[in-house]
């Protein structure tokens, strides 16, 4: 492993910890300007800011020198799908997005502001966006169920002529890629010669088997509550319809282990367990992807039996597939080139930053970054940056 850092190992605390790191919440806001003097007060506020504000208001696009809104994240969720706690509402949902701003800015130095919203109706969240346009320059939307989440992130998108994400589905699917790019690298093998099977067609699921269809991969199966998706099956919504259309290009109908039988990748994102029968029936030494936290699909020691290559969402097993090697840079890259939309090329390009932050030092344990490996926001953003000129995208 790279000697510019370690992987952490999993680290034991009380609730005692965990309830005192969050006492008062886990973010402040701190002046770039000091205010020690009165002319320094009149410089930050009155009358100096006037100064600013007349000008912004002859020439809107100096908001963009003179305020910090261009450069901030807004971090926004309704609440309804929050880690593995499901819909618990807006308030409850608030310290998770203290906790992504605060990643933000450890990892990319971006300034973002948590929004949580007391409703789940998808136009208010809209429009409670577009009137809050002018404070922030970007939205990363997080904790959203499904399938809402897909027709939230599409309307905002639209609606908003700045970067937006849902890093539930493309965070996730970024890393995703990154893991199977760097599994491939130490396994000799393509993407284009394998069947991956997703466990899981809800936020994660859909946008992992988009960003593996646009990587190449040989074919998706997805498998949801009721079995493999296909065309015509009964209750499918339209996003898993639009899917049916062109995964499963074999045809399997059934369940898990009709999809797993002879797959070359097993990629968990439900709650599902898996028996370990079903891996033996896999191709020979598959790619095990076990993300369900905080239990996987599939204790990675029972997986490590048939898997020379086994990941997780968990710190405390190697390959650890967290979003926070992609949101931070992706984030990043997409406002220093000041991008209006984050394209699929863009998240390609992340994907591929990761992976080769960890080429130096591959191994069947460290197939992507440690999380806080410092290189990665920075190579990221530099990917995403250049992905946006290449797409046209940048003001």
């Amino acid at each position: 492993m790279n000697d510019q850092v370690s992987q952490d190992t999993a680290v034991e605390v009380s609730d005692e910890e965990v309830f005192a790191g969050h006492e008062g919440g886990k973010l402040s806001v701190t002046s770039n300007t000091p205010i020690s003097h009165a002319r320094d007060l009149s410089i930050a506020y009155t009358p100096g800011v006037a100064k600013v504000s007349r000008a912004i208001a002859e020439d809107a696009a100096l908001a963009a020198r003179y305020t910090w809104a261009d450069r901030l994240v807004a971090v926004v969720s309704d609440g309804t799908a929050v880690l593995g706690l499901g819909d618990i509402g807006a308030s409850a949902s608030l310290p998770v997005m203290e906790g992504k701003a605060a990643l933000f800015k450890s990892f990319a130095g971006l300034n973002s502001i948590p929004l949580v919203l007391d409703t789940t109706d998808v136009d208010e969240i809209v429009e409670t966006l577009v009137r809050l346009r002018p404070s922030f320059g970007a939205v990363n939307l997080e904790d959203i169920s499904a399938p809402r989440c897909f027709e939230l992130e599409e309307k905002v998108k639209q609606a908003l002529d700045c970067p937006v994400m849902h890093d539930d589905q493309h965070g996730t699917a970024i890393v995703v890629l990154a893991a199977l790019r760097g599994a491939n690298m130490v396994l000799d093998r393509a993407v284009a010669d394998q069947r991956v099977v997703i466990s899981g067609a809800g936020a994660a699921g859909v946008a992992c088997a988009r960003i593996l269809q646009a990587a190449g991969v040989g074919d998706v199966t997805l498998v949801d509550s009721k079995g493999i998706i296909y065309p015509g099956r009964a209750g499918l919504n339209p996003i898993k319809e639009q899917l049916a259309e062109t995964t499963n290009r074999e045809g399997l109908r059934g369940g898990i282990a009709e999809a797993l039988a002879g797959a070359d990748v097993f990629l968990g994102l439900s709650c599902a367990t898996i028996e370990e029968s079903l891996l033996a029936t896999m191709a020979g030494d598959p790619i095990v992807f076990a993300l369900s936290n905080p239990d996987p699909e599939v204790h990675p020691h029972v997986a490590a039996r048939y898997a020379t290559v086994v990941a997780t969402g968990r710190s405390d097993f190697p390959n650890q597939i967290n979003n926070v090697l992609a949101f931070p840079g992706v984030f990043r890259g997409a406002l220093d080139a000041g991008a209006r939309t984050i394209t699929e090329n863009m998240k390609l390009a992340a994907a591929d930053a990761i992976a080769s932050v960890a080429a130096d030092a591959l191994a069947p344990d460290h197939i992507v970054p440690s999380p806080l490996d410092p290189r990665v926001a920075p190579e990221v953003a530099a990917a995403v940056a250049k992905a946006a000129e290449v797409d046209g995208v940048t003001a």
